[in-house]
């Protein structure tokens, strides 16, 4: 198991690993969860999936992907959109409640944002732990090299419970909402006691 952050500058040197990650992030959000996105050629993607963009990949050798995350700096700016916690704040997004923050939504060079984040249910059980680590850990570590101390992230409302397990200290942002039949809600990430 390895884990590699892509970006457009190194996608070339890796394959098929960025399609797989996207093919991947299809049969899970649109596939099994039923999202209405965006998808093309077997591929799920969106608005966000920029060159301003990284993706954190956990795979075996065989580019077969067990996990993914995308990272956006909350400084991005395309068009009229910006991030996605902020956009839904703004109300340009239609499938996330705008009253998501506490807070307005924050844009600064040491917080990036991390969204798409998913394990394969292809993953068996017995590893989802440990590649949910994985991928976080190196999330961690793709963000301090990005300059990030912090990443903004949706999740299931049931972080809680593994946030402990992860090593990364975890603050709410705003209330539990229910997206699509799910509890969410938006987290903060801190990076910078973890790493040093």
């Amino acid at each position: 198991m390895q884990t590699t952050t892509l970006s457009f500058e190194n996608i070339h040197n890796h394959g098929e690993l960025f399609a797989n990650m996207l093919r991947a992030r299809r049969e899970l959000f649109i596939v099994h969860n039923k999202w209405d996105l965006p998808e093309a050629l077997g591929m799920e993607y969106d608005q966000y999936d920029t060159p301003a963009s990284r993706w954190v990949v956990v795979h075996d050798e065989l580019g077969q992907v067990l996990a993914g995350n995308r990272l956006t700096p909350t400084t991005a700016r395309c068009g009229i959109y910006s991030y996605m916690i902020r956009d839904a704040q703004r109300g340009l997004l239609d499938t996330i409640p705008s009253d998501l923050l506490y807070d307005e939504a924050p844009v600064s060079d040491t917080i990036w944002e991390s969204s798409r984040l998913f394990v394969s249910h292809s993953v068996p059980a017995s590893l989802r732990r440990k590649v949910h680590a994985q991928l976080i850990r190196d999330l961690g570590h793709a963000s301090m090299k990005l300059g990030a101390t912090r990443c903004l992230t949706l999740l299931n409302a049931n972080w809680p419970r593994w946030a402990g397990r992860v090593g990364v200290g975890m603050t709410a942002m705003g209330p539990v909402m229910n997206i699509e039949g799910v509890d969410n809600q938006v987290v903060s990430m801190d990076f910078s006691q973890q790493l040093h």
